[in-house]
């Protein structure tokens, strides 16, 4: 779990970083690729999950 944690915290710090540089690429997409992978298999999981499915049924209330 403490290696998982710290591998989320890794990629999502890249990722950041790559985002905010503009330089997407190859690269970047593996990055963010890894980085939800990571992310599935914590406890942040869940509430990710219940975030997006309330975002997509307030949209759909509009």
């Amino acid at each position: 779990m403490v290696l998982t944690v710290s591998m989320v915290f890794l990629f999502g710090l890249v990722l950041c970083f790559l985002l905010r540089s503009k330089s997407l690429g190859y690269g970047s997409a593996f990055i963010a690729v890894m980085f939800g992978f990571y992310l599935a298999s914590t406890g942040a999981a869940g509430p990710v999950n219940d975030l997006t499915t309330a975002v997509v049924n307030a949209i759909d209330n509009l």
